[in-house]
């Protein structure tokens, strides 16, 4: 079967286990990732029953980041649902669960225990604070860490059709202070808190201790852009093929309505 994203994270993060970046990396990964729940039966509306487990450390739930390892390690097609990570973590740490990731059928296999899940569901909810600013000054970024950029990079790599692109440029406001924004252009309406909490997850889980990174969204017609287009580092969202909608709704694919735990 071929690698996957989460067992490269997972390999990398084995091989230093003393890099707190490689290691907050992998729990990005997790948390971006499309995760397959074993559940006891189908669901039903917006509920689901997992299977729940207990190696000896406690409950936990199984996800597997391929559907075929799901089917593997029941040995026959079991239902399941389709959620993210960052969901998934949130559903266990309300009801005190741990997680296994693909156990005995692949490379990544981890066993998260519920303190474990707790920390990263709070982590995934912490988002970026609202903030007035007039920015006085565009220029190009200079002194933020590689791990920063590809941690952005992968980031808005998952952020399909959210917004066109993105500039990270250096800023500096009328008071001559000087800071980084990540400047998203055509953005689609409504995307724009997904994609702030999308920048800060990437500041949060790059390792930096301290840092911050303003956010802006702009039009692809306002003039600002052009600016942008010169000085800034561009990053190029994907964008969605088109498909024909789904005659039904899964448990999961609604963001804003997350299926319930019960």
């Amino acid at each position: 079967m071929t690698e996957t994203v989460l067992d490269t994270a997972h390999a990398a993060m084995v091989a230093a286990p003393n890099d707190d970046a490689v290691r907050l990396r992998f729990y990005e990964r997790l948390g971006d990732a499309e995760l397959f729940l074993l559940l006891e039966g189908e669901a039903e509306g917006d509920k689901v029953t997992p299977q729940i487990f207990d190696p000896g450390t406690g409950q936990i739930v199984l996800v597997f980041d391929r559907q075929e390892r799901l089917t593997q390690f029941v040995g026959a097609a079991a239902p399941y649902a389709a959620l993210s990570g960052r969901v998934i973590a949130g559903l266990l740490a309300e009801q005190g669960l741990g997680l296994g990731l693909n156990l005995d059928v692949g490379p990544s296999a981890f066993l998260l225990e519920a303190d474990g899940v707790q920390w990263l569901a709070q982590t995934l909810e912490h988002g970026p604070d609202e903030v007035e600013a007039r920015i006085a000054e565009v220029s190009a970024p200079k002194g933020l860490p590689d791990v920063l950029i590809e941690a952005i990079d992968a980031k808005l790599a998952t952020a399909t059709g959210l917004a066109q692109m993105a500039y990270l440029v250096g800023t500096a406001d009328a008071a001559a202070t000087r800071g980084h924004m990540l400047a998203f252009v055509g953005t689609v309406p409504g995307a724009e808190s997904a994609l702030a909490r999308a920048a800060s997850e990437a500041l949060t889980f790059s390792g930096i201790e301290a840092g911050a990174m303003d956010v802006g969204f702009f039009d692809a017609n306002d003039p600002v852009t052009e600016r942008l287009a010169r000085v800034g580092l561009r990053f190029d969202l994907p964008q969605p093929a088109l498909v024909s909608a789904p005659d039904a709704v899964a448990p999961g694919s609604d963001p804003d309505k997350p299926p319930r735990l019960r």
